[in-house]
């Protein structure tokens, strides 16, 4: 049975099935988030009028907390010319492929506005949903599946669980992300970064800084729970929910680490970690 949640929808308002992407990427599209969008296999792809979903426009400015360093790895690197945002497709996902190989980029990355689809994707993980025509990356091959144990055979009441073999699933996922050099991928954002502000300005938040809503995104995504067992399901309608309010009322990206299981979720922590590390620090000259 596929698993629906009311994380993702699609845009003719069906909310599809939970299937973790995370991918391989745009510059760090694998990154925070990108790995965790999952829907039905079967289920048609949504039409993408746009890849930004935005908040209402602020004019804010605010400290930068976490700026990001110009400085190249080396000094004899010269700056990188950069396309125009809307003609970055193609370039990112030739910088994409020199990291994980042309053929994951090909089966994970969804080609079209791969900055802003990261950007907007990253921006919604610690809100209630993100809706299908935003995703970052293609999802994951395989049938969600529950368990289903009777309590009242009378009645015909069950208890339903998270299968535990649905962790398998996101496994193909979470290697191809920590295989991800966390040095290169640190590079290959700081180059792009100047792009990924201006999908972030975009998107509603003039006068704000992106590398600082990353860094936040991480930290909430690190704070997600590790429930030692699957998790029980309720299914008041057609979707499945958990059946503690306090999962259920969790984050978008905080259920997907739940839902990817305790042991990928730590890797994926951990990468994530090593990530946050690599962009809060300032590159000195000639390292």
């Amino acid at each position: 049975m596929s698993y629906e949640s009311e994380e993702t929808e699609s845009d003719d308002g069906r909310r599809p099935a939970w299937v973790m992407p995370a991918t391989a990427l745009a510059v760090v599209a694998v990154v925070a988030g990108g790995w965790l969008w999952w829907r039905n296999a079967s289920a048609p792809p949504a039409v993408v009028e746009t890849p930004v979903e935005a908040p209402p426009a602020q004019v804010v400015e605010e400290q930068v907390q976490h700026p990001l360093s110009d400085t190249p790895a080396e000094p004899s690197d010269a700056p990188v010319p950069l396309p125009a945002l809307e003609d970055s497709d193609a370039p990112l996902a030739a910088e994409l492929a020199t990291l994980v190989g042309a053929p994951s980029v090909s089966a994970w990355l969804v080609p079209d506005g791969v900055a802003r689809r990261f950007v907007a994707t990253v921006d919604n993980l610690t809100r209630e949903k993100v809706t299908e025509r935003i995703r970052a990356v293609r999802p994951v091959s395989g049938a969600f599946a529950v368990d289903r144990a009777p309590i009242d055979t009378a009645t015909g009441e069950e208890r339903i669980t998270l299968a535990s073999e649905n962790y398998a699933r996101y496994a193909p996922a979470v290697r191809l992300l920590t295989a991800l050099d966390v040095r290169q991928v640190g590079q290959l954002y700081r180059t792009y970064y100047p792009l990924l502000q201006q999908a972030y300005e975009d998107l509603g938040y003039p006068g704000r800084y992106f590398n600082d809503r990353l860094v936040e995104v991480i930290d909430h995504l690190q704070a997600a729970p590790s429930p030692a067992q699957p998790p029980a399901l309720v299914q008041p309608k057609v979707m499945y929910e958990f059946a503690d309010a306090a999962l259920e009322s969790r984050s978008a990206g905080q259920k997907l680490m739940i839902r990817m299981g305790p042991q990928n979720a730590a890797t994926v922590k951990s990468w994530l970690a090593s990530l946050r590390a690599e962009i809060t620090r300032i590159t000195p000259a000639g390292e």
